[in-house]
């Protein structure tokens, strides 16, 4: 099988698996516990916690069981504590941010989902618009899951000062793959399985002086915002794909970047979703009329690949964010998205341009 959903979820590194494996020979240690076993359970955490925060050079992290909980965390505690009503996001953001929305709309929250350009990039005019002196937080994806486009979160964060706005970043596609912008976020949630981590295991980062109320009670863990056990395991594993990823983004994206190159000149009659530039090249997000993406997704079982985000597959809906940026039904049925990474080879790429292209062909074939 050549795997290439790498959005949907990466590989386990094997220096991760490593990491995880001392934890998971049966030993019995929960890491709030006071007793030897104990303290050193606790210890592996407070290690996983310093590498998985050591990029943001300050500030607290707290682990939480993935992206979706810690941008939730941030999103509903920013706005549970402001006496301002305005959240402001991006309609290409990922569910648990649309979604987390939708919902404090529901309770009286005034939510503003600014449009993106054919480019998936955010209008800068409506942004100035809408962050204005009643806005309390604004959420805003760093790399988009779907069709790779980065935004330009650091222009969102200085409106966000001017008018004393906090600014949460989605970086569960960013984080280990690009610098962390420093001074731009007060909340940064990211995931672990989407750098050569487990899944299961993610954190939310808050600069200084940033509080956040209590989303789960119970013993008080993890600064007292979300009370419950953490696994060792799953930390030292996201810890150690941390570690392996800050020193290697240069070395990654060389490698990616190429691969891209290899894919897009092998597909040279699919259009690209999105711009250009600036995006993650280990994503690419293409279109092709007359094809259909689900049938030629599951036609190709040598090849894993996807039609979008992992969370709305199978909802037989159009994606939001191809919707988004002004494709019409067909043509977003007719889009598949490549993910690739460290581990993938030329010699996959070679054999998945030769399988989509007599998969597409067959399908022109059978259409006419």
């Amino acid at each position: 099988m050549i795997y290439l959903d790498y959005q949907a979820t990466t590989p386990l590194a094997p220096e991760a698996r490593e990491a995880m494996l001392r934890w998971l020979d049966g030993r019995a240690a929960n890491p709030h516990s006071p007793h030897r076993a104990g303290r050193e359970a606790a210890a592996a955490v407070e290690v996983a916690r310093d590498r998985v925060a050591a990029p943001f050079g300050g500030g607290q992290l707290i682990f939480t069981g993935g992206a979706t909980e810690a941008a939730n965390t941030a999103i509903k505690g920013v706005m549970a504590e402001s006496k301002r009503r305005r959240l402001v996001t991006l309609a290409t953001e990922h569910a648990c941010v649309l979604d987390t929305a939708e919902a404090l709309r529901a309770e009286g929250c005034d939510v503003v989902i600014l449009p993106v350009g054919c480019d998936g990039l955010v209008d800068l005019d409506a942004a100035a618009d809408a962050i204005d002196d009643t806005c309390a937080l604004v959420s805003v994806m760093q790399v988009n899951n779907e069709i790779g486009v980065i935004q330009p979160i650091e222009a969102l964060g200085v409106m966000a000062r001017k008018v004393g706005a906090k600014l949460h970043l989605d970086a569960a596609q960013g984080y280990g793959k690009l610098p962390i912008p420093a001074g731009v976020a007060d909340f940064v949630s990211i995931s672990a399985h989407k750098i050569y981590g487990p899944i299961g295991i993610g954190a939310l980062w808050m600069a200084d002086g940033v509080t956040l109320p209590g989303l789960l009670h119970g013993g008080g863990q993890e600064a007292g915002i979300r009370s419950g056990t953490i696994s060792p395991a799953l930390a030292a594993g996201f810890g150690a794909a941390a570690a392996l990823a800050f020193p290697r983004i240069e070395t990654d994206r060389a490698h990616v970047a190429a691969l891209a190159e290899l894919l897009r000149e092998g597909l040279a009659d699919w259009t690209l979703n999105g711009a250009e530039s600036p995006r993650w090249p280990g994503n690419l997000n293409i279109r092709r009329v007359g094809v259909d993406a689900a049938r030629l997704i599951s036609e190709l079982r040598g090849l894993a690949f996807s039609a979008g985000s992992a969370c709305a597959s199978g909802s037989g809906r159009p994606s939001h964010v191809l919707k988004a940026i002004g494709l019409t039904d067909a043509e977003a049925r007719s889009s598949i998205r490549l993910g690739f990474g460290r581990y993938t080879t030329e010699d996959e790429i070679i054999q998945a341009v030769a399988l989509i292209r007599d998969g597409a062909a067959r399908q022109m074939e059978w259409a006419a």
